[in-house]
């Protein structure tokens, strides 16, 4: 039985203690097939003009997310669950992140985009005996009835801050679980298990407990502090009640409630500031800026905290060396003071910040702060982000960051010009292809982007074409062909229909309607641009080349096959002229010009032009390189095409050969590869290995893709159909 963590759960807290009545009572309500939703059972509603982070209470923190991760570290360890899934699902988008994250460590195909995949991996949940959990914590919207997980064989555990969401739960599919503060015995066990060593500072614990109301939060803020200093329960009790008076006195009359963790954060921050003079406050502004949930450490090693930090209203430091000592000792005192918490078992570490202590960071900041931390932030973020190769989680993390940043700093992001920082969170999103994510993005920052700098600003322009572009991947093509006609009438308004931009406007409409199957007019509107290329850079040019090719695809599409014949074999011959005969895009047309000759009919040539191909790629890429691969197989269908049986096998059996070898005998190509060598072994005769190859193929694909998958229907179909039995 193998045991599987997948996402990035926070640790256990310092002094964490099992509670006895919350820990039972979820022990008992999350069985198989069960949901259990843990709330702070804070009566009412987020406030409308507050729905995020600020909208929280101090009695939101009430554990659940360290309640959940015990439950989820229990089942796995007791053997009750295989497999858990930890998503943090503050936004679709990081959801869904946490969905392809799983669907990559189980071996799940990651074709298509994000929701594709995220469907790919509930599918495997519904029919997977494997017992597991999915824990969606933190959760600040519904979630789509598609992507909900759900399963026998399975248990979700939710936690969410939002009252009105937490009743949502009980009334559709979850047993909710309001989660209390700490009874006086837990409370006291666990100030006591913070201050261990240093028994002394225990005087007066029994009487704090009962002025921080047993509040989770304040008792961590409150324990952290005393354990960090030389105070004891009696002297901080003493700070606590002239703190609490003083914010009575100074709200008189307006009916303010002042929960224990609003005033031991304030005092948590003066520690803080004692350890750490300014530079501490200046960080934990940065931060109440970022997303609590999980800030990369990182962030704080860039250039542009270390600038922050040196200037003259914050740490006045003087050089790189004495400013990055501050960052240090500066994320060392909100440690100690309990306002951060570090998660060093990760590479890079992680920050978390509790999101009531960031609300009050944020109601507490003035504007003028705001807007130098919100550019220091920004430009954290962005020198940050990493570029080669990270960790499937760390991206979210950047992504929830980013936005949350956007979301906190408004328009002060906008200093002229869009901020880099929100065009790379964009290009996150599609490059992880979160399609409908990308789109509301864009939208969002299109809306914005023409709000303050103007419809016809020239970033407004580029923006909206990105809006486009995500419509697209998103299979909204209607929307996107409408964007981009407006931003083709626009171009050609102000630049004139031959200038590069607008021809290149021009060719993504065509492209997208293409795609859209509006071929009479993406015929006309290809021809406009080779015609355009042609006109403005000369017909034998890598641009006018490149706009006949496109073309000559849209013919294809529009099955006018011979006409797209007639291109690919004009721009092949003009690109070899141009760019020689072994230059990687001379291959790419030749594919092109081999597969509309197969899909004419014309087996014979198909095959000339794939030899070439495959023998290119071969010297090129190598004999194991998917790319050469892929050709194999296409020169074996066109062998088939032209009556070449016995070639056919043996291309088809060296392919599925290679991409065993290559990717796994699971992976969706080898059992493509593998239906495709079953019907040529079927057109040779060869019945029983046919019939073999299909069945076995067909459990693979149950076990790998599940049973609605469209390849493991073809698979069932093919064996259905050659032996005649259902």
């Amino acid at each position: 039985m193998t045991m599987t963590w997948i996402g990035t759960a926070p640790p256990l807290a310092t002094g964490f203690i099992a509670r006895q009545e919350p820990g039972l009572a979820l022990a008992e309500a999350l069985v198989g097939g069960a949901t259990v939703a843990l709330g702070s059972g804070r009566p009412g509603a987020w406030p409308a003009d507050r729905p995020g982070p600020e909208a929280r209470d101090w009695r939101d923190s009430c554990g659940k997310t360290q309640l959940a991760v015990s439950a989820a570290r229990s089942l796995l360890q007791d053997g009750s669950v295989e497999l858990v899934i930890w998503v943090t699902a503050t936004s679709s988008a990081s959801a869904l992140s946490g969905y392809v994250e799983a669907a990559a460590v189980l071996g799940l195909a990651l074709s298509g985009d994000a929701e594709a995949v995220s469907a790919r991996l509930l599918g495997f949940l519904r029919e997977t005996r494997r017992p597991w959990l999915v824990v969606l914590d933190d959760l600040t919207g519904s979630i789509a009835d598609e992507l909900w997980p759900a399963g026998p064989a399975g248990r979700v555990l939710v936690t969410t801050a939002d009252p009105v969401l937490l009743e949502t739960l009980a009334g559709r599919r979850a047993i909710a679980m309001p989660v209390a503060a700490y009874s006086r015995r837990e409370a006291l066990t666990y100030l006591i298990g913070r201050l261990a060593a240093d028994l002394d500072q225990r005087q007066g614990a029994i009487d704090l407990v009962g002025d921080l109301d047993q509040q989770p939060l304040a008792l961590a803020q409150a324990s952290a502090v005393i354990a960090s200093s030389e105070l004891t329960c009696h002297d901080y009790r003493e700070h606590f009640t002239r703190r609490l008076e003083q914010a009575v006195a100074a709200t008189a009359g307006d009916g303010a409630e002042h929960a224990p963790g609003a005033i031991t954060w304030t005092l948590a921050i003066d520690h803080a500031d004692l350890l750490a003079p300014r530079t501490a406050q200046s960080l934990l502004v940065l931060a109440a800026l970022l997303d609590g949930n999980g800030i990369p450490a990182t962030i704080f090693e860039t250039p542009a905290v270390r600038e922050h930090c040196a200037s003259p209203g914050v740490g006045g430091a003087t050089g790189p060396r004495q400013a990055s000592q501050l960052v240090r000792d500066g994320l060392v005192a909100l440690e100690q003071a309990g306002l951060v918490s570090v998660d060093e078992a990760l590479s890079p570490p992680i920050l978390r910040v509790s999101w009531p202590v960031l609300a009050a960071v944020r109601a507490a900041m003035p504007d003028g702060m705001r807007k130098g931390a919100a550019l220091a932030a920004a430009d954290a973020v962005l020198q940050a982000w990493p570029a080669d190769d990270p960790p499937e989680w760390l991206p979210r993390v950047f992504r929830s960051c980013a936005e949350t940043l956007r979301e906190s700093a408004g328009d002060l992001l906008w200093e002229g010009t869009c901020h880099p920082l929100l065009l790379l969170a964009g290009r996150s999103l599609d490059g992880a292809r979160l399609t409908g994510p990308a789109v509301t993005y864009w939208m969002e920052l299109a809306a914005a982007s023409a709000r303050i700098l103007g419809p016809a600003h020239q970033e407004t322009l580029a923006i909206n074409e990105r809006v486009a572009a995500a419509c697209l991947a998103a299979g909204r093509l209607a929307e996107a062909i409408a964007l981009l006609r407006e931003s083709l009438a626009e171009r050609a308004a102000r630049l004139g229909p031959d200038h590069p931009d607008t021809v290149d406007a021009t060719r993504q409409l065509g492209l997208a309607m293409v795609r859209a199957g509006w071929l009479t007019e993406a015929l006309t509107v290809l021809a406009e641009v080779a015609s355009g290329r042609d006109r403005t850079q000369g017909a034998d040019s890598v641009a006018a080349l490149s706009a006949r090719e496109d073309l000559a695809a849209a013919y294809r599409a529009a099955g006018q096959l011979s006409d797209a014949i007639t291109l690919y074999r004009t721009v092949l011959a003009g690109r070899e002229r141009v760019q020689g005969a072994r230059d990687p895009g001379v291959t790419a047309v030749r594919q092109k010009l081999a597969e509309a000759y197969l899909a004419d009919g014309q087996g014979k040539a198909a095959v000339t032009q794939y030899e070439r191909v495959v023998a290119d790629l071969d010297r090129s890429m190598g004999p194991a390189h998917l790319d050469t691969i892929a050709a194999r197989g296409a020169l074996g269908a066109a062998y088939h095409a032209a009556g070449k049986m016995a070639a056919s096998v043996r291309l088809a059996e060296q392919t599925r050969a290679a991409y065993t070898g290559a990717l796994g005998a699971d992976h969706p190509d080898t059992l493509t590869a593998c239906v495709n060598l079953a019907h040529a072994y079927y057109a040779v005769g060869r019945r029983t290995d046919a019939v073999q190859l299909l069945t076995d193929t067909v459990e693979r694909c149950e076990l790998s893709l599940a049973v609605s998958h469209p390849l493991t229907v073809a698979a069932r179909t093919s064996l259905m159909n050659i032996t005649g039995t259902a």
